[in-house]
């Protein structure tokens, strides 16, 4: 494309300027005719000759000129392109199809290409094509690795026409096209020290023997001192080979500092040590299990053992022989595949139910609420709370939004000719109303926000109480000034019914409050067959003692032919994959509560040989959920926590949403493949 170099600016004006003093002059001339004719006609010849010898020597002189500014920014430029040449920063010229137009000696020395090289930019650094360049306008960085070395490319596109705005002498015209200026910087180093500090950083750690008193009562007084060297041992020598710091702060607690860099390794063994801690035996009858929590990512190393701390609280709040690694907001679990130890002790119920009587006295009013679609333990515990507060004199409601046919039941037995307030039930709407700064919302059998029936009223109170037995996720309701999360419980009633053994002298449930305390016991254990433990029965006792009646219980808790048939239906069509596992689908037409019906099924499949998990599926407003059972082969709970989901070991289910019937099934044998080949579970 051709160009048309002219003069602009200040050159253009200053060359012409001579040629414009003949304005002046000739009307000086014109002046001169009236008073002189001879006079006017000798200037009127001065004028002539002056215009004409200037426009030649302007026509003579702006070539020349021309030649000598072009020489000069020749020369300029030479000089620029010296320096260029010798900058410190590899550096190239693109043309706008990304050809390599020039190079300089850093480029060339980096690259290994030479000035002659006029090929595209593309044979060098794959990822820069002409579309690249093209699309892509204005300055931009690019990263990229090439030969074990890390460049970081920053392009700038050049345009002809903003290059002859900043020329005040000449202009050229008809140009459109641009260059692109490119910058190559080796950042291979730098990312070198990065790792290298990064590696060097300080992680902490906190290791806690989860059954301490329970591991040594179940062996001989003089042999409890060689079982604590042992884990001791254990302990040690398993941090010792990655380079770590580890100091015993109490009898069944360490504190552990190591590098970032030695993190990846003891993450890709799962924490072997948990494992290696279990063979410890010198006749104790029950196998000792630890909790780790990692805190990383903290500015300050009072920062990193804050996050450690969070982590060992999550850790056990999941039931403990596992280890839990917190980066900022980022939650890595391992192990948590043995089950929960029950512990014999009742003290943390009765410091509970002390601490739960205070706060009730000293609250305006009390809320409760379970998770949403309320189940039968959710209500039973909600009921004990009820009678907590009212022997209080406190003025207690229970936010139940949809009652289901499986919960109706047990409602209608607190009904206002019984002696029971006609607002005992409310829904959130009304729940939001009643709630102040002075009130106390109670969240029991669910410890995530937004799994409860009103996640709204969490945030118009300062004072919330949550009873949970399922694990914890990394999604938690925030500052409880009371939280009693025990995953080796069978059930939210059966902490709440040793909580109100506790609670006040002469505490007294009623037949009906405590049958449907008792049903809730029934419901999660699945008549007792699943997750029971001496303090279940402890709990069942004392409910019994208190006009709890069995038969009762049952009729309230019998299904309807629909439902029934529903269960039959999904254990019918039940599919058997990889020779262990369950996968079916509950029907949900003409069922009130189906989630309930996909649970009783999902219980049912156990009963067939071979099953070692069962997972059924439940289409319902809108979403898809998933029932999960085992006996004690499978944890289901780290199989449903892959799929969102959580809860035990045994007893564990998920929500999936925008997807179908057919994608939730192939996400759950994806996910039973991967943690096959992982070996995280064995079939």
């Amino acid at each position: 494309m051709k160009s048309k170099v002219r003069f602009k600016g200040k050159m253009k004006s200053y060359l012409c300027w001579p040629l414009l003093l003949t304005i002046p002059l000739v009307l000086a001339d014109i002046g001169f005719y009236f008073y002189d004719v001879s006079t006017g006609i000798v200037m009127s010849g001065f004028t002539i000759i002056y215009f004409t010898l200037e426009l030649c020597l302007y026509q003579y002189m702006k070539p020349q000129l021309t030649n000598e500014i072009v020489n000069f920014a020749m020369q300029y430029a030479t000089v620029q392109k010296r320096l260029l040449n010798e900058f410190e920063i590899p550096y190239a010229l693109l043309d706008y199809t990304g050809k390599i137009l020039w190079v300089n000696e850093q480029f060339s020395e980096l690259t290994g290409v030479d000035r002659d090289y006029h090929k595209s930019i593309t044979t060098l650094f794959s990822t820069i094509t002409r579309e690249f360049l093209q699309k892509n306008d204005g300055t931009q960085n690019v990263r990229l690795e090439k030969q074990n070395h890390v460049f970081r490319i920053s392009l700038n596109r050049i345009y002809f026409d903003d290059i002859m705005e900043q020329s005040s002498a000449i202009e050229m015209e008809g140009s459109e096209d641009f260059l692109t200026a490119l910058y190559l910087f080796d950042e291979t180093e730098l990312n070198h020290y990065k790792q290298e500090n990064l590696e060097q950083k300080q992680v902490s750690a906190l290791v806690y023997i989860d059954n301490y008193e329970e591991a040594l009562d179940s062996i001989e007084d003089v042999k409890r001192s060689l079982l604590i060297a042992l884990v001791d041992r254990k302990v040690n020598q398993y941090f010792a080979k990655r380079d770590a710091l580890v100091r015993k702060i109490e009898k069944d607690k360490y504190f552990v500092v190591f590098k970032y860099k030695y993190l990846k390794p003891m993450m890709e063994d799962k924490f072997s040590v948990l494992e290696d801690v279990k063979t410890v035996k010198v006749g104790n009858e029950m196998a000792v299990t630890l909790s780790i929590g990692v805190g990383i990512k903290g500015s300050s190393y009072n920062e990193g053992y804050e996050q450690a701390r969070a982590a060992i609280d999550l850790a056990l709040g999941r039931g403990g022989d596992q280890v839990v690694v917190k980066e900022g907001e980022e939650i890595a679990y391992f192990g948590g595949k043995a089950k929960q130890v029950e512990r014999n002790t009742r003290v943390k119920a009765r410091v509970k139910a002390h601490a739960l009587h205070e706060i009730i006295e000293s609250r305006e009013n009390v809320i409760i609420m379970g998770h949403s679609l309320t189940d039968v333990d959710a209500l039973g515990a909600g009921i004990g709370i009820f009678c907590a507060a009212r022997v209080l004199g406190k003025k207690a409601q229970i936010v139940i939004n949809e009652p289901t046919t499986s919960i109706r039941p047990l409602m209608e037995c607190f009904s206002s000719e019984k002696g029971y307030p006609e607002d005992m039930f409310i829904d959130s709407e009304t729940a939001l109303d009643m709630v102040n700064r002075n009130t106390l919302v109670m969240v029991v059998d669910t410890n995530r926000p937004s799994y409860t029936e009103c996640p709204e009223l969490l945030t118009q109170t300062d004072t919330i109480v949550v009873f949970d037995h399922h694990r914890q996720s990394s999604e938690v309701i925030e500052n409880p000034i009371l939280s009693y999360i025990e995953p080796y419980a069978s059930s939210a009633c059966e902490m709440v019914a040793e909580v109100l053994q506790y609670f006040q002298e002469g505490f007294k449930l009623s037949s009906e409050e405590a049958d449907c305390i008792y049903a809730g016991i029934l419901i999660d254990t699945n008549n007792f067959m699943t997750k029971t433990g001496v303090r279940t029965f402890e709990a069942a006792a004392y409910l019994k003692r208190s006009g709890a009646e069995v038969t009762r219980v049952r009729k309230m808790l019998r299904n309807d032919m629909a439902c029934y048939k529903a269960r039959a239906e999904a254990v019918r069509h039940a599919e058997v994959y990889r020779g262990a596992f369950a996968i079916s689908v509950c029907p949900s037409e003409d069922l009130e509560s189906p989630t309930i019906v996909g649970a009783q099924a999902a219980n049912e499949l156990l009963n067939i040989i071979g099953i070692k998990a069962s997972f059924v599926l439940t289409e319902y407003s809108g979403k898809i959920y998933i029932s999960s059972r085992s006996i004690d082969e499978i944890n289901v709970q780290l199989i449903m926590e892959r799929l969102g989901g959580g809860g035990h070991l045994n007893v564990a289910g998920a929500q999936l949403t925008n997807c179908t019937i057919s994608q939730a099934k192939h996400a759950i044998m994806e996910t039973l493949d991967e943690m096959l080949k992982e070996g995280d579970i064995q079939e």
